[in-house]
This record gives structure tokens, C-alpha cells and sequence, in this order.
């Protein structure tokens, strides 16, 4: 029990210190370990952050300066899953590069269907959207909180809404 006692203690004062220095409450994972580090971990580019609890399956290839925020999914199960530099991809974004409609509403006899996903640089997505397989993000487009991206999205524009669309 004192093996708890030091772990509990341990875990206040970090929370403490987060609060402290940024005024944030994060995960016990968060106050573990180091965002960067998770990002060099996974091969990420110079200057990538990515959260503790970011789920991250298969393929999956970011770029330099570029902020993956809590509690997302980016699954490279399907394909390469490429994200460029200088991108944020907000809180709870869902990319895929795999779907497994056909498989199941042909009761298994059809195939996972499967695509790569590439997001351009200086791409900003928005909180809980979601990124369909296939599907091109160009260079500094910006989608728009909870948009279902399912559709390729041309450079420099704003799309959002579900499913996502380039606004005028």
C-alpha cells in the first residue's frame, strides 16, 4: 500500500504542476509523458506533438510542427496515412484509411475496403471531424468542426459541414 500511496502522491503533484504551469487538467497518460516525445516515438517530423491518448494504427507519417490534439484516431490500417507540416489537427479528429461497410453488409463476403488519405501543409481540421478513406486535403485548406470529410478538398479552401463542402 505504500507503493500506492507514493504513485497517488506522485500523480498529484504532476497534475499540480501541469495546472501550475498551463492551466490545464490532462489525462494520467498526458501527465506521463512528453508530446514531443510521442511524436520522435513515432517517427514524427522536428516539432510534432501528439498526445498520450491519441490512438494511431498502421501507416501513419506527420510532418514537422505538427500538433495532433487529445483523443484522436489516425488509422493507417488501410494505406499510408500521410499528414503534411505545420498542420493542427484539433481534439477528437478521426482520420481512416479503411471502412468496413461492404464487409458488413454483405456478411463478410465482401472485402475491407481501402485507401490512403494524404492532408496537405498548413491544414487545420477542426474538432470531431471526421476524414473518410481516400480522401486529399490540399495545402492550407481549413475544415470545419464536426465536418465529415469523405470528398477531396482543394488547397486554400474552407469546407465544412457533413458532409464537408468548399464554402464560396
Amino acid at each position: 500500500m505504500a507503493a500506492l500511496g507514493a504513485l497517488q502522491s506522485l500523480i498529484r503533484r504532476l497534475a499540480t504542476e501541469m495546472r501550475s504551469k498551463y492551466n490545464r487538467k490532462v489525462s494520467l497518460g498526458d501527465l506521463l509523458t512528453d508530446r514531443w516525445q510521442n511524436a520522435r516515438d513515432y517517427g514524427f517530423g522536428a516539432g510534432s506533438s501528439c498526445y498520450d491518448n491519441v490512438l494511431i494504427l498502421g501507416d501513419v507519417r506527420v510532418g514537422e510542427n505538427t500538433w495532433i490534439g487529445p483523443n484522436c484516431i489516425l488509422d493507417g490500417s488501410g494505406g499510408p496515412l500521410i499528414i503534411g507540416d505545420w498542420c493542427s489537427i484539433s481534439a477528437g479528429v478521426q482520420i481512416y484509411t479503411h471502412d468496413t461497410v461492404r464487409r458488413s453488409t454483405s456478411l463478410g463476403s465482401d472485402p475491407i475496403d481501402k485507401a490512403p488519405v494524404t492532408i496537405g501543409s498548413g491544414v487545420y481540421i477542426g474538432p470531431n471531424s471526421v476524414v473518410s478513406k481516400g480522401v486529399t486535403i490540399g495545402d492550407k485548406a481549413v475544415i470545419g468542426a464536426m465536418s465529415l470529410v469523405n470528398t477531396p478538398i482543394p488547397a486554400e479552401s474552407r469546407a465544412w459541414g457533413c458532409p464537408a463542402r468548399p464554402q464560396p
